[in-house]
């Protein structure tokens, strides 16, 4: 593999990954740090939250699978730490939608 193309996959995953760390990052200051404090000041009822948390949860969990598949599709030196990092964000996101899931419909 050429120099150009090893520069280009590598930014790719690097890309990959901080989208899906930012789309799980959105996700949670909207659901902790905006929607409680600011949602309430412009009239915006307190049930709003797991509407926007649910589809958020499951972007990022999705952007999250999809960084780790990019990392392990080739034998990359950084693939096992970054798959540990995805996996426990997934794992805090599926609990996250789990509970909006039971306040939607519990």
């Amino acid at each position: 593999m050429s120099k150009t193309a090893i520069a280009s996959t590598t930014e790719a995953e690097t890309r990959t990954f901080s989208v899906s760390m930012v789309v799980s990052g959105v996700r949670c200051g909207l659901t902790y740090v905006i929607l409680p404090f600011l949602a309430p000041l412009v009239g915006v009822g307190s049930g709003v939250g797991p509407w926007i948390g649910l589809p958020l949860g499951i972007v990022a969990i999705t952007a999250n699978v999809f960084s780790i598949r990019r990392f392990w599709s080739g034998n990359r030196r950084w693939k096992l730490p970054m798959a540990v990092i995805n996996l426990s964000v997934i794992v805090l996101l599926l609990v996250l939608v789990a509970g909006d899931l039971s306040e939607l419909f519990g």
